[in-house]
């Protein structure tokens, strides 16, 4: 697994899905309290690896799904569980354009 020092997140890095961060990272590169992580966690829009916080890890596109939901939330006024839906719904969006294009190729 590959990992990226903290400067690298903040300054922009690629995180690929296969990177690995912990809580505290996370919470760094998103901008967040571990609180509001937390609740992303119990309404399910980010599942971490590990049986508790201080042994959770999260895959590199769990920063996208916590800065969309932050958007969503911020922007458009949806609470965490319209949050959680609609991240779902655009990842299946993307999974079915996916599979499309690879039919028509």
């Amino acid at each position: 697994m590959a990992k990226h020092d903290m400067s690298t997140l903040l300054s922009g890095g690629i995180l690929e899905d296969e990177d690995e961060l912990n809580l505290a990272a996370l919470c760094r590169a998103c901008r967040l309290p571990a609180e509001r992580v937390l609740e992303l966690v119990e309404y399910g829009v980010i599942e971490p690896r590990g049986r508790d916080p201080v042994q959770w890890r999260f895959r590199g596109g769990t920063v996208r799904r916590v800065r969309c939901a932050t958007r969503l939330q911020q922007d458009l006024g949806v609470n965490v569980a319209g949050a959680a839906l609609a991240i779902d719904l655009l990842d299946e969006l993307q999974r079915l354009r996916a599979h499309l294009r690879r039919l028509e190729g």
